[in-house]
């Protein structure tokens, strides 16, 4: 983004929506960094644009929604009302597709000289285009249902992000509208032509090509392709789930899904200029012009996700990164793993380290004898999950069960009604939290009887029981048997039953209660040292703003400040009388950095679900864990020291609001690269 003043620094503070769309814009870096492989990189272009439509769905629908329904809101960090966020928003978005179209450009370039060819409707050619109509006719045609628009048809619903063509028509001097929806099953990249070259266009090119076949008899004079996005923030509080709904918050949240498909679209995209069609479709859907982009790529770029299997093993593994599998710690096995966890703490740093040993340990719990209680926090969940298979047959197995599942994960609130009717009718307790908080914790409590002495096993964790982001995200886990961790567990779980926030655990600090003062009085042990004061964080977002206050009154005290956050920082960093003394850094790599740690120089160390938000401090159930092993302790420390190190994908945070490459005179670290060395072959510690 340019260095263009705007309103949304006031120091020491950012505004938080402006800083998430600085993290997504460092998403697009890695897609135009030559020093990733090209494949990588059209999978970083696709996750940027899968970003920002999310971003759009959201915040900004959240920010509609306030201006809608709080009008007197104002930011309480930068002072800007909704209104002023929503205009910066749609202010920077056209900076934002350019960057990406012309991405995709050179990566299409790319593409081609390694032997894929991505044809498009301006470059396509006479022959190419007859194979492309050709198949179309076949195999696209028949999934297509054209309508023209008029008094016996009504203007139709544009789904969310559904792609259509919308054409101006005429016949017999009458002019009309046509449009056609993208066929649900029609495949988004399709092969045309053999030989050694690989030419593939997109489907949503062939609809813009061929879609006006569609309307014999009429004369196009405008055609475009067009998506639209609809607000995707809905509220579901308890008191929602009223007789209408047999006060069952599953169904209410089954009402809350259908109702996406309605609310207010919040951006239309288009490929062309045309201004009658813009006219048409701004008055139709009730939207302003400043909320119309112009797309020159492609619309959602999912497809660049799915290159692999048009290229050769042998090229695919040159244009990919190194293939590798998390290992396994040494002296972790299947089939003893509960007795290794009740004689030491074991830690996991995925996806650098297998899942495999947690998944182990639940499948021991559900068949050893010993194991009677087993309680489980679940936010996502992957397909086909194995954790559930092993709540299934631990209950099966006449085990206490209890499932926390959270139904408000955005996005994933489907899967988990799905995953929540399989575990009841399996014979589980199942249950969705606790009053209008989400529970983002992640815990696992089992209790067992082991020579006749009640035992406990707890595992904690920064990331969801989800077998495939083990493998694309970093996150940090401990599995202990440790007394007074182990009642934490059990009341915690207890107490989210029975509706009680108000409880003192003996080492969990848990919010909305405990996570946010617990921290508060690590961060005055070190604003007491003044100079001699240190405090280290890694998290993926900061803009609570007592927090943020702390952390300036800490640094004014002298206090040493590293924080390394991934995505939002709505702080400033070296604001001369205020944060000279913070230093904050963000990593964009091949994985997505997903752990938290809050690291004070007393050695108290804590790792969390929890980043620094408001909404995750007040208005969810989150929980940060001791780390209390001196060796898990030590080697926490000394990855937090590598990944300051990294000069190859750290950005560092300026006092001007933007992100620049760290200085080195050599190529630099790549924390996450040197973790898969350092952890190859069961290395367990650093």
């Amino acid at each position: 983004m340019a260095k263009e003043k705007i309103n949304a620094i006031k120091a020491p503070y950012i505004n938080r929506e402006y800083s998430w769309l600085q993290f997504d814009r460092r998403v697009l870096d890695q897609a135009r960094n030559a020093d990733n492989p090209l494949l990588e990189r059209c999978r970083f272009l696709s996750i940027f644009i899968s970003n920002l439509d999310e971003f759009v769905r959201v915040r900004l629908g959240s920010l509609v929604n306030l201006e809608l329904h709080s009008p007197g809101y104002i930011d309480n960090k930068t002072g800007m009302s909704a209104r002023d966020q929503i205009n910066m928003i749609l202010s920077l978005l056209p900076g934002l597709y350019k960057k990406s179209d012309e991405t995709f450009m050179k990566l299409r370039r790319e593409l081609k000289s390694s032997g894929v060819d991505i044809l498009m409707h301006s470059t396509i050619t006479e022959t190419q285009k007859a194979k492309a109509l050709q198949y179309f006719q076949e195999n696209v045609v028949p999934f297509l249902s054209p309508l023209v628009l008029d008094a016996k048809h009504p203007m139709i619903r544009f789904e969310n992000q559904r792609l259509y063509l919308v054409l101006r028509l005429e016949r017999d001097g009458r002019e009309m509208f046509g449009v056609v929806s993208m066929g649900m099953r029609i495949e988004p990249l399709i092969r045309i032509g053999g030989g050694k070259k690989v030419r593939l266009i997109p489907a949503e090119e062939m609809l813009y090509l061929f879609g006006d076949s569609l309307f014999p008899g009429t004369t196009v004079k405008e055609k475009s392709l067009l998506r639209v996005t609809r607000n995707a923030d809905f509220e579901a509080t308890v008191e929602d789930a009223d007789i209408e709904y047999d006060f069952d918050f599953s169904k209410l949240i089954r009402n809350r899904i259908e109702s996406r498909g309605s609310l207010a679209v919040v951006r239309l995209e288009m490929n062309t200029q045309s201004d009658e069609l813009k006219q048409f479709l701004i008055k139709h859907l009730g939207i302003k012009k400043n909320q119309v982009f112009t797309v020159d790529g492609s619309f959602s770029y999912k497809y660049m996700f799915d290159l692999d299997r048009f290229f050769s093993v042998e090229t695919r593994s040159k244009l990919r990164y190194p293939a590798f599998k998390g290992s396994v710690p040494a002296g972790l096995e299947r089939g003893v793993m509960i007795d290794t966890v009740l004689k030491r703490d074991v830690f996991l740093s995925y996806p650098f380290q297998s899942i495999d040993p947690l998944l182990w340990l639940l499948e021991e719990c559900a068949d050893d004898p010993r194991v009677s209680n087993i309680k489980i926090t679940i936010y996502r969940l992957a397909k086909n999950s194995r954790i559930v298979a092993s709540l299934i047959r631990a209950a099966e197995n006449g085990k206490d069960v209890s499932v926390v599942m959270e139904l408000c994960a955005r996005f994933d609130e489907e899967s988990n009604l799905s995953y929540a009717r399989e575990l009841q009718e399996a014979g589980c307790t199942v249950f969705y939290g606790i009053e209008n908080y989400k529970v983002h914790s992640k815990i696992i409590s089992i209790v067992l009887r082991d020579n006749g002495k009640i035992r406990y096993i707890t595992h904690l964790g920064t990331g969801n029981y989800n077998e495939n982001t083990a493998k694309q995200y970093t996150d940090l886990n401990i599995i202990t048997s440790d007394r007074d961790i182990g009642l934490d567990g059990v009341a915690f779980f207890r107490n989210l039953a029975t509706l009680n926030m108000d409880y003192k655990y003996r080492r969990l600090l848990v919010a909305p209660e405990t996570l946010k003062s617990g921290l508060v009085a690590e961060m005055d042990k070190e604003i007491a040292k003044g100079p001699e004061g240190s405090i280290t964080c890694k998290m993926n977002s900061l803009s609570d703003k007592e927090l943020i206050d702390k952390l300036v009154e800490a640094s004014q005290a002298g206090v040493k400040i590293r924080l390394l956050i991934r995505g939002i920082s709505c702080l400033l960093p070296g604001v001369p009388g205020y944060t000279e003394n913070i230093e904050i850094m963000s990593i964009v790599g091949r994985f997505l950095e997903h752990s938290r740690i809050y690291y004070f120089g007393s050695g108290a160390m804590y790792i969390s679900s929890a980043d620094l938000m408001t909404r995750n401090i007040d208005r969810r159930v989150e929980i940060a864990t001791p780390v209390l092993d001196s060796k898990i302790r030590k080697t926490i420390a000394k990855m937090l020291e590598i990944m300051f190190e990294d000069h190859a994908k750290g950005r560092t945070l300026g006092s001007d609001g933007h992100y620049s490459p760290l200085m080195t005179a050599d190529d630099g670290t790549d924390s996450q690269k040197r973790f898969l060395e350092m952890y190859r072959g069961g290395k367990s510690y650093l």
